[in-house]
């Protein structure tokens, strides 16, 4: 591939991320071969978890599309859009899109995990939803018991977000779904997420409202 255009998006403690474009569009590059001493295997790591989920997803519309993966790096599509939090939808069309959106993407096998961010939502330029940042993802084709409790809680994240959005349109069910949160849940926000926030915020400085292009 002959890149025309490299541009630097992000550089933090697991790498850069790299907006390319050449003869063939716009794609985004996750390089960790530049992570931070002592960062590195975890940078892999999630490299690998993000290059499972998005090649199990395949084809899913409104998900990026991985393009290469090596040892150090990946390679996935471009996705348009800005950022939930910018756009604020309002359309209850966008939140029974994201609702199928996500049901496709379990049927495939996977959990996105980290949805409470509005910054892993996107608004698309008509107006309809995507998904990206797929380094916490879960891919899992038997689809047991904790993975039906993690596909309910990315579901419930994105009720959340509707409910700041566009309350007038939940229903009975969703609000039920809200109001019950799985034990994992709970005990994550009784314990890990602490340990999560010094680590992302405190030492990694992590922002947790970047951008889209940041987060692609």
């Amino acid at each position: 591939m002959q890149a025309l255009v490299h541009k630097l998006l992000k550089k933090d403690h697991f790498g850069e991320i790299l907006s390319i474009s050449d003869v063939d569009g716009r794609s985004i590059l996750r390089d960790a071969s530049c992570a931070s001493r002592g960062v590195g295997p975890v940078a892999r790591w999630l490299l690998g978890r993000e290059a499972r989920a998005l090649a199990a997803l395949g084809k899913l519309d409104a998900v990026p599309r991985l393009l290469d993966r090596q040892a150090r790096s990946l390679r996935r599509s471009y996705v348009d859009g800005d950022v939930m939090y910018r756009i604020r939808p309002q359309d209850p069309a966008y939140f029974k899109l994201a609702a199928k959106l996500l049901r496709g993407m379990h049927r495939l096998g996977v959990v996105h995990n980290d949805l409470a961010k509005e910054a892993n939502w996107l608004v698309s330029p008509e107006g309809t939803p995507a998904l990206i940042d797929f380094q916490l993802a879960w891919y899992r084709p038997a689809r047991g018991r904790l993975f039906r409790i993690l596909a309910r809680e990315d579901l419930r994240h994105l009720l959340k977000h509707k409910r700041t959005y566009c309350p007038a349109s939940l229903t009975r069910r969703e609000m039920d779904i809200l109001d019950k949160p799985a034990l994992i849940s709970r005990i994550w926000m009784a314990t890990g997420k602490k340990l999560y926030l010094l680590i992302t915020r405190g030492i990694l400085r992590w922002e947790e409202r970047d951008g889209a292009e940041e987060r692609q």
